[in-house]
């Protein structure tokens, strides 16, 4: 039976970098070649990056993507690695010669496209079949669906292609991919990632190798964009679902199998010869690019990395989202406002893995509000992780606005934080750095936050992290740093205090918000599940909170509209996956009857129109409003890049 080595490149693109992207897919063909691969393949739209977006629609970019991919080709052959097959996923077009608008189609008619590589040319190409166009996909926006599969013959062995989503979707490349009689089924993809995705992932592999009979290899890319970030975790499953090989999460490189596979069974064109058929309603265009079989050898098998635990999952993901925007915006550090909470705490420990110590800034500011224990921990954990700390007092900025413009009870409270944001992007404008919110996904569902205030930053870590959650990532983070015999970076009493905004004497979080394993339920069901009141209440929950709860989110959509972006960890986050209008008469907790505002009572500045928009407290009133939360007091975000355009631009890339 016919033997070949294959090697699955997961690298870290950068949309938009295509020449950078090129250099990066020749130096790991270079390195699978040195290792002997035979095919080596790269993610869907390598090339180019992913997502593109709107990008897709401009014909300048489309066309840089192809003339690319050609230039590759030929770099490729110069540089002696023509006799090594490359696979890797482009932008393309439908028609090449068609540059017009077509009714019902994108501009251009874009492709999410696959090219193969091989002596200096471009062999084969196909694009995407199925287009997702739901949770964080809108590529039935970008991208015309593809016409045919293309099965290429390599070394004796028949590979078939497919493109991420042709994976997911019943029907398509697969079940053709059979008809043809394909040794190997390679999926190119960038799957971003969510938890637990990745026994998903291995069981949608097996089912997908026994439909198509066929060893299955699927390679996906890593890295963060955005909000996205993807997790590598590429696989090699036999036809019999036995796991063969799989890479590491979150790490670029290349896992590198020898599989033996079976004999084709069609006849194949000649050497660089094309033949198409039909099969199963499905064009199939046939290349070969060699026919012989490899002389045997004695295969190696492939690694099989172990998998990341749960919490190590998920702080490996935020840690690679913020990194990799901080790089790929040319951002030479970043800064937060440090209050001793286990917001900023675990906020400041991310940024220091993700950057390193010296490159964050943190920044304490105390009131007259502020608890000794908030300000001894915010420079312990400056001690314990080796960031750099300044404290500004905001005493004598708070008590000249007020002399000014006298403000009282909310208004008083979140000036207070709103000054805190101002002091973070003024040091910003000055200093270059990215302003790191540190609020977290429950109080952004409720509204637990001051806009223009603890809400503003470039990038917020813990966006999509559950208030519960930051805890356990906290104990799992100084766990992780035992164990290998490091300093724990987060101190005990950020993970113990009891939360507080600190915008007021002895005030907590617990005044106005429901107790947090008990919101975050709440929460999952109706945000990530998206149940709705009378669903709440048959699961058990009380009527009254669960009202109270559903009321917070469904008023606290404008300010989510202007947060920051930051990495999706879960099912459904706020921003690319869950959208819904922030005008709506339409209220879940009222059984869709919109509530009068006059019975409520918050400050004009937090409301979308100037008008009243309060949060319910649990006890079924309603509190002036929950942007009394703070940067130095609350650890919900304080520190913001909300506008890239309120900052200098970034320094050149060294």
């Amino acid at each position: 039976m016919p033997q070949i080595r294959i090697a699955l490149a997961q690298i870290n693109s950068t949309v938009g970098g295509i020449e950078d992207n090129a250099d990066l897919i020749v130096r790991m063909t270079a390195h699978a070649a040195s290792s002997h691969a035979h095919l080596v393949a790269f993610p869907e739209l390598a090339l180019t990056g992913y997502p593109v977006e709107d990008l897709a629609l401009r014909s300048s970019f489309v066309d840089a993507s192809r003339a690319a991919l050609e230039r590759l080709a030929a770099r490729l052959d110069t540089e002696g690695l023509g006799s090594t097959a490359v696979v890797v996923g482009y932008l393309g077009r439908h028609d090449p010669t068609a540059d017009v608008q077509r009714l019902g189609l994108p501009k251009g008619s874009p492709q999410n496209a696959v090219a193969v590589l091989y002596g200096g040319r471009v062999v084969s190409r196909q694009a995407k079949h199925h287009l997702p166009n739901y949770g964080v996909f809108d590529e039935f926006r970008y991208f015309v669906p593809g016409d045919h599969l293309g099965v290429f013959r390599l070394h004796g062995v028949d590979v078939a292609l497919a493109v991420c989503e042709d994976l997911w979707q019943e029907g398509g490349p697969v079940s053709v991919a059979r008809e043809a009689g394909a040794g190997l089924l390679l999926v190119v993809n960038a799957s971003p990632y969510e938890r637990n995705k990745d026994d998903t992932r291995l069981e949608l592999a097996r089912r997908r190798a026994a439909e198509a009979q066929a060893t299955l290899a699927y390679v996906n890319m890593v890295g963060g964009q955005d909000e996205l970030v993807f997790d590598g975790d590429s696989l090699i499953v036999g036809a019999d679902g036995e796991l063969l090989a799989r890479a590491p999460q979150f790490d670029e490189g290349c896992l590198i199998a020898d599989l033996t596979l079976p004999e084709p069974q069609a006849p194949a064109p000649g050497p660089w010869g094309v033949a198409r058929e039909q099969l199963a309603g499905f064009d199939v265009l046939r290349t070969t690019l060699t026919t012989e079989p490899l002389p045997g050898y004695a295969p190696e098998p492939g690694a099989i990395a172990p998998r990341l635990s749960d919490h190590a999952e998920v702080y490996a993901a935020v840690v690679n989202g913020l990194r990799d925007y901080v790089r790929k915006n040319d951002f030479p550090s970043v800064t937060i406002a440090l209050s001793g909470g286990i917001d900023s705490a675990l906020t400041a420990a991310v940024a220091v893995d993700a950057v390193g110590a010296e490159n964050v800034y943190g920044v304490s500011m105390p009131s007259v509000y502020s608890s000794e224990h908030s300000k001894s921990d915010a420079q312990e954990l400056a001690e314990r992780t080796g960031l750099n700390l300044r404290t500004v007092p905001i005493v004598p900025m708070v008590r000249s606005f007020l002399d000014n413009l006298p403000l009282t009870g909310t208004a008083e409270e979140n000036l207070q934080a709103r000054v805190r944001g101002m002091t973070l992007m003024g040091l910003s404008n000055q200093e270059g750095h990215l302003v790191l919110a540190t609020g977290n996904k429950t109080e952004l569902a409720v509204g637990y936050s001051t806009i223009y205030g603890d809400a503003v930053g470039g990038y917020a870590p813990l966006k999509d992290v559950p208030k519960t959650m930051t805890w356990e990532l906290a104990r799992w983070r100084n766990a992780a740093a035992l164990d290998r015999d490091e300093t724990p970076p987060i101190p005990q009493g950020s993970i113990d205090k009891v939360p507080s905004a600190e915008l007021r004497p002895d005030q907590r979080d617990s005044d106005t918000l429901p107790d947090y394993a008990l919101l975050d339920d709440i929460l999952d069901h109706y945000v990530e599940q998206d149940r709705g009141a009378t669903e709440l209440q048959a699961a058990g929950f009380d009527p009254d909170t669960v009202s109270q709860v559903l009321r917070m989110v469904d008023n606290a959509e404008y300010k989510r509209r202007q947060y920051p972006p930051g990495p999706k960890i879960s099912v459904r986050n706020f921003g690319r996956d869950r959208r819904v209008p922030i005008t709506s008469a339409w209220r879940e907790s009222s059984g869709g009857v919109a509530e009068p505002a006059e019975s409520e009572t918050t400050t004009t500045a937090d409301t979308p129109t100037g008008g009243t928009a309060a949060s319910p407290t649990p006890t079924g009133g309603t509190t002036a409003s929950h942007d009394s939360s703070t940067v130095s007091g609350t650890d919900t975000p304080a520190n913001s890049r909300a506008a890239h355009d309120d900052q200098p631009p970034p320094p050149p890339a060294t």
